[in-house]
């Protein structure tokens, strides 16, 4: 009796204890192992774990136990692996997924389930605008966020006034596409083409077939192996040179650059970040990734690094206090970082990074293809010019909105 007395009276402490002298902090990532995004995926997974490799795996003072899972790409992958950290490993916060049509499914999931969520990556739209929640922050643009200046850059500075998009045909695709069009056309330019490929098309060519010849430019809206594929396939095609390419955030991506050869050089795009980028925050951030991986860190790296970054503001802000979901959220959302490797970022009231746009240019220096920032836009919101009523008015961006009235 005497020895059970003893031990209910040290489970008594125990569960009197803080939370902070029992347990880690639970973080579940979620990314892309397998299938045309696994890339990606991996350059996400290598972000985070050089972020805590810096911090020693520890944040305010407590233990981070990362838990990875590979979605594979697929809404029901993502929901069931999210099920999985929620349910199983009682993750504390979320981190991911990469992709925009992830993210439309995994948000009615976290929200039910109260689990703070960070995107490293998905650049979903409306997930910040209307379809607002307080479980949800991004570490990153949204889809539109970088392609609507470089629209309107393309109309104003480059002087285009015809122009293709092509892209893959998937929420991403179609949002930064959305986002280009609509700032190209208000800026008096005019989309005259839009085509379409499958996400995993193996072949390119039918549709660069199609492309129009009497345009100023074609721009392009990939992720992953199809740009590396669309690219080649375009000066094959006898096109490099002749027609300008204009370029989304990922599809020039330093994960692809180091891949890709001369038919790269001289495309022009657009992205919060680029490893060129001359700062001494990003010079530190890329020598480690460097050191660590030995390649060039890039769109899904920086995001997620910049994720760790967010976690870790906000933890600091706590005490580490995890478990106090209320007073977490709004000290994540209260986030505001000047030294992060993209430059300085903070957060509006959707949860959404206000921070610089850069338009690069693919050069060789040393032997190496870069993204050259050419061009700096600061403090870019989600709405871009538009007035956050006016634009949260518009339907949202997608394939067929806005109207591609001069094709």
């Amino acid at each position: 009796m005497i020895v059970r007395a003893l031990a209910l009276s040290a489970l008594s402490v125990l569960a009197a204890a803080p939370a902070t002298a029992q347990e880690g902090i639970r973080v579940g990532f979620v990314t892309i192992l397998t299938g045309p995004l696994a890339a990606p995926g991996k350059e996400m997974e290598n972000g985070i774990e050089l972020f805590l490799q810096q911090q020693k795996r520890t944040l305010a003072g407590r233990r981070v136990e990362l838990t990875v899972v590979d979605s594979g790409g697929q809404p029901a992958g993502t929901l069931a692996r999210a099920r999985e950290l929620v349910e199983q490993r009682r993750v504390h916060v979320v981190l991911g997924p990469l992709a925009a049509f992830e993210a439309y499914a995994l948000a009615p999931y976290v929200n039910a389930q109260r689990i703070p969520t960070i995107s490293p990556s998905a650049a979903a739209d409306d997930l910040t605008q209307r379809k607002a929640t307080q479980f949800f922050v991004r570490a990153t643009s949204t889809s539109s966020q970088p392609t609507m200046p470089f629209g309107a850059y393309a109309a104003k500075t480059l002087g285009y006034r015809k122009i293709a998009t092509i892209a893959d045909d998937f929420a991403f695709g179609h949002e930064v596409v959305a986002g280009f069009h609509k700032a190209f056309e208000d800026a008096g330019g005019q989309i005259v083409q839009k085509l379409w490929p499958p996400l995993g098309a193996a072949d390119q060519a039918p549709y660069i077939g199609q492309l129009r010849r009497d345009i100023d430019a074609v721009f392009i809206g990939f992720a992953g192996v199809a740009a590396l594929r669309f690219l080649k396939q375009f000066e094959n095609a006898g096109l490099r040179g002749t027609i300008p390419l204009l370029a989304n955030q990922t599809a020039v991506d330093e994960a692809l650059l180091r891949n890709m050869g001369d038919e790269a050089l001289g495309v022009v795009s657009t992205m919060h970040y680029s490893a060129a980028l001359d700062t001494p925050a990003n010079r530190a951030f890329v020598g480690a990734y460097q050191k660590a991986f030995g390649t060039d860190p890039g769109y899904y790296s920086v995001g997620a690094y910049t994720a760790g970054l967010f976690l870790k503001h906000a933890l600091e802000k706590i005490g580490g206090k995890v478990e106090d979901t209320d007073a977490f959220l709004k000290a994540l959302r209260g986030v505001s970082i000047a030294d992060a490797p993209g430059g300085p970022i903070r957060l509006d009231r959707y949860g959404q990074p206000i921070h610089n746009i850069y338009i690069r240019r693919v050069e060789k220096k040393d032997g190496r293809l870069q993204n050259t920032v050419i061009h700096t836009i600061e403090n870019v919101s989600q709405f871009w010019t538009s007035p956050e009523d006016e634009f949260l008015k518009q339907p949202p961006y997608s394939r067929a909105w806005p109207p591609c009235t001069h094709c």
